[in-house]
């Protein structure tokens, strides 16, 4: 019996050193043949598979390979898609050549010419592989002629229309007010249209939350305030006769092991409609990854909605990660959405474990297609706005396409004392879940406002760039009971002003006003002697009061040569410039691709996440693109 039981045990481990055998790990990292730079996001695929992985912000990739299997396939949009023979190799090195003829077969967006998608890169469909997550992505053909998609997948998707804000006179509207916006939806939406070959819609490309997508490198705020104030004054890259104003907020950094604890509430969206591979399955990968950054002190809570809503968890401390993943790992797709219910359990179960000084949020995963019960954005709104008055905050995390309701999301967030994301990549998940964890989830000031009052004798008239949907009226500056944005820990936001200096004699920009008839505006002796362009003041909040607090700061006409800005300054005007150029803008001037890239890869800085690099690719094959489009227009 003995021998038998030797005998069996030697087999089995001849059967496991036998697998290992046939299995190896291969490493190794790719970048850009011309710049020598880092690829983000590249595609690593095993031929004739669908099993790959995709390089992290810093080009390295790591896959299980078969000894059966001979070649690895590496592809990203714009660049020549390269083979590899593997051999007896464990680490392969690739150096991309970026590729002109890449795009040459594009879906043209928003024209009559409908041509075969031929694309390389993450819109092809193929298995992703990061340290326990598995998703596969694969994305549909999308077509957007005019105001409605076609294609081979119908399409609702819906955008919140944007009127540009134009240029205004100081002498009729001396101030600017308007609420900060945390939110980066629109950035990492662009950039799933744009991988896919597509132009995105107009509407979609939101300039102020492509601005703040990215990091930029502001100084911490002094110790007694939550938030620093940073100005920088130059010439617009895009219009040399303008000017072009950039604020910089940063808000106060504080260690996730410092930060109160959180009563959070997962609230997740099963609907049918979440069953695709890049909805629910990259749901549960995201949420599994915030799982792992819990403290014992943290408690979380899992409702879902389909056809009704339910409690799948109640509230669980955060040291009890295995309950809580299996909970997660059980949650299947199928059902109408019936939206509403699920917010209201969601608050109410957060109500009941509510923490007086700690973070109390709800966190909504979902592509947004409420179709049960409450669900026209005024309803919903209403019934958001009534909520947040609990002191529970509302993180709204946007997934999937085809049906994606971005309109009412962004409301949603907006309304609930909250931020909002999109996710379209496990890379994006991770920045949301981990890398901006304390951000996302711990807010430091609420209902933050800014007011700028522009000197005439300065400033002949003055531009918004973006920030539309959050404008606010003057009055509601110093109006406490004003519902504004929320910072959370480490935010960032930027905000960007074109101006036209005073002595300018341009006026194409300018709209006529008519004389008043019962009184002048007069520039005071004091204006026309200072130097002061423009006095910035914000308001905000503590997390749970109710008085709002001021800060002030004044800008000079002090003019930052342009090879002396710094990269915050020309980092963000390359975004800036970027998104005029995908909305085509009346306002775009003398903006160019190449003059965005020059810009952008002047100012790469660290980049240590490669967020800075993947926009360049980004803008790159944009470029491309709009080419192909143009051409395709011309044989139209």
């Amino acid at each position: 019996m003995k021998t038998h039981a030797l005998l069996l045990i030697l087999f089995l481990m001849g059967c496991l050193f036998a697998a290992q055998a046939q299995n190896q790990l291969i490493s190794g990292t790719v970048t850009d043949a011309a710049t020598k730079q880092a690829l983000p996001g590249v595609t690593v695929i095993i031929k004739g598979t669908s099993t790959g992985t995709a390089t992290d912000p810093k080009g390295k990739y790591t896959l299980t390979v078969s000894t059966s299997e001979q070649t690895l396939v590496f592809s990203y949009i714009g660049y020549t898609t390269q083979e590899v023979k593997i051999g007896k190799k464990t680490r392969i090195d690739v150096a991309m050549a970026s590729d002109q003829k890449a795009l040459e077969e594009v879906v043209v967006v928003g024209y009559s010419t409908k041509r075969k998608l031929n694309l390389r890169g993450r819109a092809a469909g193929i298995a992703v592989t990061t340290p326990g997550f598995n998703y596969s992505v694969n994305a549909p053909q999308i077509i957007y002629p005019g105001n409605r998609y076609a294609g081979t997948n119908f399409n609702t998707e819906e955008y919140q229309g944007i009127q540009e804000n134009i240029f205004l006179e100081p002498k009729n509207n001396p101030l600017s007010t308007f609420s900060i916006d945390v939110d980066a939806a629109s950035y990492s939406n662009v950039r799933r249209f744009l991988t896919n070959g597509q132009v995105p819609p107009p509407d979609a490309v939101r300039i102020e939350e492509m601005v703040n997508y990215f990091h930029y490198d502001y100084p911490q705020p002094p110790a007694n305030e939550p938030v620093s104030i940073n100005t920088e004054l130059s010439l617009c890259p895009w219009n040399k006769e303008n000017r072009l104003l950039h604020i910089g907020l940063q808000g106060k950094s504080i260690a996730i092991g410092n930060l109160p604890a959180s009563n959070l509430v997962f609230l997740i969206d099963v609907s049918g409609s979440m069953e695709a591979p890049d909805k629910l399955p990259l749901v549960k990968a995201g949420f599994k990854m915030l799982v792992e950054q819990l403290r014992p002190q943290d408690q979380v809570a899992i409702v879902v909605y389909a056809g009704a809503a339910g409690l799948v968890l109640p509230s669980t401390p955060g040291n009890q990660k295995s309950t809580i993943l299996a909970a997660i790992d059980h949650l299947r797709a199928g059902g109408s959405t019936a939206g509403s219910q699920g917010i209201l359990l969601a608050y109410e179960i957060a109500k009941t474990h509510f923490k007086n000084e700690g973070n109390n949020r709800v966190i909504l995963a979902t592509d947004g297609d409420f179709n049960v019960g409450v669900s026209s954005n005024g309803e919903l709104e209403r019934l958001i706005a009534e909520k947040r008055e609990s002191n529970i905050f509302l993180t709204v995390l946007g997934f999937g396409t085809g049906n994606y309701k971005d309109a009412k999301m962004e409301t949603l967030a907006d309304k609930g004392n909250g931020n909002y994301a999109y996710v379209d990549n496990i890379l994006e998940a991770k920045k949301v879940f981990v890398n901006e964890f304390g951000g996302t989830l711990f807010t430091i000031a609420k209902d933050v406002k800014l007011q700028l009052e522009f000197n005439p004798a300065q400033v002949k008239a003055y531009r918004l760039i973006g920030y539309e949907n959050r404008a606010l009226k003057n009055e509601d500056f110093n109006n406490d009971k004003k519902d504004a944005g929320d910072l959370g820990s480490g935010h960032i936001v930027t905000a960007l002003y074109e101006i036209i200096p005073a002595p300018s004699k341009n006026n194409q920009n300018l709209t006529a006003v008519d004389d008043l008839k019962y009184q002048t505006t007069q520039v005071t002796v004091n204006a026309a002697q200072t130097n002061e362009v423009v006095t910035l003041k914000l308001r905000y909040k503590e997390p749970t009061g109710d008085k709002s607090k001021l800060l002030q700061k004044i800008v000079t006409d002090k003019i930052t040569a342009p090879n002396a800005t710094s990269e915050n300054f020309r980092f963000a005007a390359a975004v800036a410039q970027f998104g005029l150029l995908l909305r085509n803008s009346e306002f775009k001037a003398q903006s160019s691709y190449t003059n965005v890239l020059e810009l952008a890869q002047s100012a790469r800085g660290k980049d240590e996440e490669g967020y800075r690099i993947e926009f360049i690719n980004l803008v790159k094959s944009s470029k491309i693109l709009q080419a192909s489009a143009q051409n395709a227009q011309k044989q139209d």
